[in-house]
């Protein structure tokens, strides 16, 4: 088996894309947009709880597009 193949197993596929990384305010992963529990419990979920999980995830990104002020609001946050 290369190391590019993933082991497969009869569930529903994983949304992850190997950009792990938990934005600061959201709290999700900002490459498959679950929550840390989501991706720890994942494995243990049954196929209809990772579709209801999956189907929300299309929403998810707005959470992470939402401008944080920039520069402008730093500063009259700190001043």
């Amino acid at each position: 088996m290369s190391k590019d193949q993933v082991w497969t197993r009869d569930e529903i596929e994983s949304p992850c894309v190997r950009v792990c990384v938990v934005h600061p305010e959201a709290r999700i992963c900002t490459g498959c947009l679950r929550s840390i529990d989501e991706i720890r419990e994942w494995s243990r979920m049954t196929p209809d709880q990772r579709r209801e999980i999956m189907a929300e995830l299309p929403d998810r990104g707005t959470m992470l597009r939402k401008r944080r002020g920039g520069r402008a609001a730093r500063l009259k946050r700190d001043g």
